[in-house]
């Protein structure tokens, strides 16, 4: 499968060979390079455009349970070679097979979910003032997409976008990250393979400073989906050259709160797994906990007990692995940073704290999963986005003083609260200032509901009805009518 998507686009229907600079694919793993991407210039740019810009028409012209049967037959071509696919995943991301699988398998779900979404673009008939006018709102595709991706869910937050549009009736072009290409390249073959018409999909490579930001200011595309830094959000907000729709899936630093009433050990397992699962990397991770004082010490005991046991290894040996490698040296760089500026204000180091020892590790983005202990606002690892495998964690003495320190933040994403107290939960679901809380359960996002933040987390919705309206225009039709002769 990477021989097959090497330095190639896809423009038109067609997987070409790239005609820009080449750049290295490597594995985090070893720092071996798998392969190279070729910086899209502005001819393919443009030729994409077009191809999307031309096949927009036809597409959105079709009756939507065609679409919904194409993107039916995409989830199975996909779910069909998700061993291969996950294995590449692994290959450029560094998460353990099983885990990339698990991925792959909900980028079908995905594709299932809004091929059926696609059949329910329902309108709306609006009263008047009189008898004889008629409103009609109705929902209409926006045009071409241009989807630009990040590198820690390299084939889910594709699908997101991807199959929201063209449930919707557009027409997309994506821009992968540079560090994990071969994903989003296999998801388009997956889309010729499926008999999805030729511009539908299309996929162009290289460095979102340059491809990202041609299709950012290209009058032809007509929506921009980003999932990344909120200060590349910002940033696109501000150069687009002409008024297009956006959605922005930004920064996150979520904060648990565990009360006094919770389950300890539940929110023990609920808090290893969503601070380190695929490294820290997500950008729904739990990058802070506040723990209720009469529970703290046992807490942050049970919570290093369980970072400790967690098994760290190249995740293509080894599939079954809780971690693999960082997926690159930036975001292992940031986490180091982070901890050297705890354990400098005056935190403990309960675990982790250091890259894993073997020979094994020594090429590879490797960092044990990180407790950090009586952490403060004063650092950066409480104040600031991580994007890694280290936790802070601090008490609290009241559900107030919990509320305004998770809130302390300039991010919206997600939040999440262990408590058994029905009176707690309520009171802490109503005033964590996020787009989604989970409350007993780690999983902020799931297909069918609406998946957003607030504040600089971002601005619109994926997931659910909303992530197909957010590439959907609304038309009110009104209409007045007479009585037809002969009426009476």
């Amino acid at each position: 499968m990477l021989n097959e998507l090497n330095g190639k686009v896809l423009i038109d229907g067609a997987l070409v060979k790239g005609k820009g600079p080449q750049s290295p694919v490597e594995n985090p793993a070893n720092g071996a390079q798998i392969g190279a991407i070729a910086t899209a210039q502005p001819a393919e740019i443009e030729a994409a455009v077009s191809a999307a810009r031309a096949a927009f028409g036809p597409w959105a012209a079709l009756p939507a349970v065609t679409r919904a049967k194409h993107l039916h037959a995409l989830g199975d071509a996909i779910a069909q070679d998700a061993d291969p696919m996950a294995r590449l995943m692994t290959l450029e991301q560094g998460k353990p097979v099983n885990e990339a699988r698990g991925e792959i398998m909900k980028l079908a779900e995905t594709c299932h979910f809004y091929a059926e979404e696609a059949t329910r673009i329902h309108g709306e008939t609006i009263p008047n003032d009189t008898t004889d006018m008629e409103s009609t709102v109705l929902r209409e595709p926006i045009g071409v997409v241009g989807a630009i991706t990040p590198w820690n869910y390299p084939a889910e937050l594709v699908g997101w976008k991807l199959c929201g549009a063209l449930a919707a009736g557009c027409t997309i072009i994506i821009k992968p990250a540079e560090i994990t290409p071969f994903t989003a390249l296999a998801i388009g073959q997956k889309c010729i393979d499926a008999g999805i018409p030729r511009g539908v999909v299309n996929v162009l490579t290289g460095p979102g400073s340059v491809v990202g930001q041609a299709l950012v200011e290209h009058p032809g595309v007509d929506k921009i989906a980003f999932t990344g830094s909120s200060k590349v959000g910002l940033h696109i907000q501000k150069s687009a050259t002409t008024v297009k729709r956006m959605a922005l899936e930004l920064g996150g630093n979520c904060p648990l709160v565990v009360t006094q009433t919770a389950d300890l050990d539940a929110a023990v397992k609920g808090a290893a797994r969503r601070s380190f699962r695929n490294c820290g990397q997500i950008c729904i991770a739990i990058n802070r906990i506040y723990v209720a004082r009469p529970v703290y010490d046992a807490f942050i005991t049970k919570l290093a007990e369980a970072a400790d046991a967690l098994t760290i290894d190249d995740g293509l040996s080894n599939p079954g692995a809780d971690m693999g490698p960082m997926a690159s040296a930036e975001p292992l760089a940031k986490t180091k940073e982070h901890l050297a500026d705890a354990v400098a204000k005056g935190a403990r180091v309960l675990a982790g704290g250091a890259a894993p020892v073997g020979d094994e590790y020594e090429n590879g983005h490797f960092f044990r999963p990180t407790v950090v202990a009586d952490c403060t606002h004063d650092m950066q690892i409480m104040t600031e986005e991580t994007f890694g495998p280290i936790v802070g964690v601090a008490p609290f003495d009241t559900l107030s003083e919990a509320v305004t320190l998770a809130n302390d933040t300039p991010y919206g994403l997600a939040s999440y609260v262990y408590a058994k107290s029905a009176d707690e939960i309520r009171y802490l679901g109503q005033r964590l200032d996020y787009g989604n809380v989970a409350v007993n359960n780690v999983d902020a996002g799931i297909i069918n509901a609406p998946y957003g933040g607030r504040k600089q987390s971002g601005v619109g919705y994926e997931h659910g009805r909303e992530g197909m309206l957010e590439y959907m225009n609304f038309k009110h039709l009104r209409v007045r009518y007479d009585l037809p002769e002969g009426a009476g």
